[in-house]
């Protein structure tokens, strides 16, 4: 069939097999082209949340960077019928014919990463493959949790104190125009938080231990984001916010709790990006509009495979992992810079509908927003049929 992007409000439910296969090999190409000899990477690796955005291009750095084992695990869609595939499932089907074509161990598990079964059946896996790993990578992004007894929590993008007005890019029109976001109630913050901070990690992590596939002396890291000031009321300081100081301070204790393990528990701070995620929060989109040209001028602009691989190659496979003061990696490190960030607010200040496309990248917010579900890519042809099974 001919496969055409089709947009529902902040997402796209169409994906083109082809585009994503592309999107795949051009990731794979940047990786290999940063390879560097003489740095020792983990070499068994599973990443959970591994089929888009970080958790896909955390995989791709370790299989093409690290030359490592990855099992990847992820909650996908099969095409049916006339409707295409979920864009993770098309990604997860490209990367494994490139490692195999490579020599490269490649398994996938698809299903829910919350629960007990996945994670029985990734345990099963390491033991007859792999025997341990020595990497565990924590990057879903899922917007709901089912948990053992059956409860059902919803994460939410709210603020937590008082509701909070301001700007934000309308994706239909593109418009800035002014949005407010209510707060919280205290069940939606610890729904929140359940979904999207750290218990599922240190669970992971737990029966990992507990069944001995865990390596002596292993490494797992979590990703969150910080952002700056005009952000932080709905994300920092905000449900999601909540959920990522969940997930720092179980890091520290899974560092005490399996200290006999030597367990290095990390939260990486990463960098601001168009992801399905993202592009869900009210405020945000604009910020990153502004923030992809500002930066694309300065020359400091990464996507989540340049973030990935420099996590890799700068941070990750470093005898000592450089941290902050509150021991966190930073990724966000160029986004952070202060003439960075003085040049947004500058630009936050003064931008209005009738300037947006001065003062805007949008083409590459969009841009990135296609290519996640396959479309956009001048070398593939989107008036041929293709199989979307």
């Amino acid at each position: 069939m001919i496969v055409e992007p089709k947009v529902k409000g902040f997402i796209c439910i169409t994906a083109h097999p082809e585009g994503c296969a592309e999107s795949v090999r051009r990731q794979v190409d940047y990786v290999k082209s940063k390879r560097k000899s003489g740095l020792e990477g983990p070499k068994k690796v599973l990443v959970i949340g591994a089929s888009t955005g970080y958790g896909l291009a955390t995989r791709i750095s370790a299989a093409f960077g690290c030359g490592a084992a990855t099992i990847g695990v992820m909650f996908e869609k099969e095409a049916t019928g006339t409707r295409t595939a979920t864009p993770g499932f098309y990604n997860t089907r490209a990367f494994e014919k490139i490692a195999e074509k490579e020599g490269l161990y490649a398994k996938s598990v698809n299903g829910d990463a919350f629960s007990d079964e996945i994670k029985a059946q990734v345990i099963e896996i390491i033991k007859k493959d792999l025997k341990e790993v020595d990497l565990v990578v924590y990057s879903l992004a899922a917007p709901r949790r089912t948990d053992r007894d059956g409860t059902v929590y919803t994460s939410v993008l709210k603020t937590t104190k008082e509701a909070y007005t301001n700007k934000t890019l309308d994706l239909k029109t593109n418009e800035v125009t002014m949005v407010t976001v209510p707060p919280a109630t205290a069940e939606e913050e610890a729904a929140t938080v359940k979904v999207m901070g750290g218990e599922d990690w240190e669970e992971w992590i737990r029966q990992l231990s507990e069944a001995g596939v865990l390596a002596e002396n292993a490494l797992t890291v979590a990703y969150t984001y910080i952002g700056p000031a005009i952000t932080h009321p709905i994300y920092f300081h905000g449900t999601i916010g909540m959920a990522k100081k969940h997930l720092e301070k179980t890091a520290a204790v899974m560092r005490e709790k399996f200290a006999g393990l030597g367990l290095r528990a990390y939260v990486s701070v990463n960098k601001g990006l168009v992801t399905q995620a993202s592009s869900a929060i009210p405020v945000v989109p604009l910020y990153m509009g502004i923030l992809y040209k500002v930066m694309k001028e300065k020359g400091l602009h990464e996507g989540c495979i340049e973030q990935m691989e420099r996590l890799f190659s700068e941070r990750l496979l470093l005898p000592e992992i450089p941290t902050d003061e509150e021991g966190r990696i930073r990724m966000d490190d160029y986004e952070m810079l202060p003439e960075v960030q003085e040049t947004v607010a500058n630009v936050w200040d003064i931008v209005t509908t009738d300037n947006v496309k001065e003062h805007v990248d949008i083409d590459g917010y969009f841009e990135d927003f296609y290519h996640m579900f396959g479309f956009h890519y001048n070398n593939i042809d989107y008036t041929k049929d293709v199989d979307i099974v």
